[in-house]
């Protein structure tokens, strides 16, 4: 535990000593400015609530924007050739992965906080149920981290930043535009129903969306707890072939 914490510290102050996590969280507050207030009508419907006018986008803006964060957790490593150097220090990789991960995730937990100015102002506008809005936040806190993870994993196969992204942002958006509802539709239309049911379980709108209406549902945490986990543990197992 104590080397986790090392290696978190380490990272997360590498995160805010350079311009990229400062650039990402303010390109992300702003298009969740925009997304809410102009697609997402949120003055002009007139709902009290968030599910439709701020949690719907962020999917969108989330599936790129997290793996640019993550594009250099293990790719940069890699490159420099210090993940050779933790066979030496009493460390193990396990807690190097761990580490880097939990602190990517802060950042995009302390992105994600941000936000609150609009939840403030639809608290101040109507009476929206915030047991539902704060079930929409733990949603997209569990969907950065899933799209962490999956980058995370990526960046151990290659040492090229930019393929990292590409490859990572790619995976993340198939995740979102596969089980879109519109795109849904286009493929059901030559897909048998139960294909079409088993990539829609697949995707994130199902678990995502559930959380943002309110509903707090075992298989919607067991979908983001699988991929994450098994992410981390994919990478420790790449990383330990290519040490071996």
């Amino acid at each position: 535990m104590k080397d986790v914490w090392t290696i978190y510290k380490r990272e997360l102050v590498s995160y805010f000593s350079q311009p990229i996590a400062y650039a990402i969280i303010v390109i992300f507050l702003l298009l969740s400015m925009v997304f809410t207030f102009t697609l997402g009508n949120f003055i002009e419907a007139g709902d009290a609530s968030l599910t439709y006018s701020f949690f719907l986008y962020l999917p969108f803006i989330l599936m790129v924007l997290v793996p640019a964060v993550g594009m250099r957790l293990m790719s940069e490593e890699l490159r420099t050739g210090t993940i050779e150097l933790v066979g030496t220090y009493p460390i193990s990789l396990w807690a190097v992965i761990v580490g880097k991960f939990k602190a990517a995730a802060t950042v995009w937990l302390i992105a994600i906080a941000l936000t609150f100015p609009i939840w403030v102002t639809v608290n101040y506008l109507g009476e929206p149920d915030n047991l539902a809005i704060f079930s929409g936040y733990i949603g997209a806190v569990l969907l950065a981290c899933t799209f962490l993870a999956i980058t995370l994993l990526v960046s151990a196969f290659t040492r090229d930043q930019v393929i990292c992204l590409i490859v990572s942002s790619a995976i993340c958006i198939g995740l979102v535009f596969a089980t879109f509802d519109p795109f849904v539709r286009q493929y059901s239309k030559t897909l048998s129903p139960g294909m079409r049911d088993a990539i829609t379980s697949l995707g994130v709108w199902e678990h995502f969306l559930s959380l943002a209406r309110g509903a707090f549902r075992l298989q919607d945490f067991v979908w983001f707890a699988s991929i994450i986990v098994a992410s981390l543990f994919g990478t420790s197992a790449i990383l330990s072939a290519k040490r071996s």
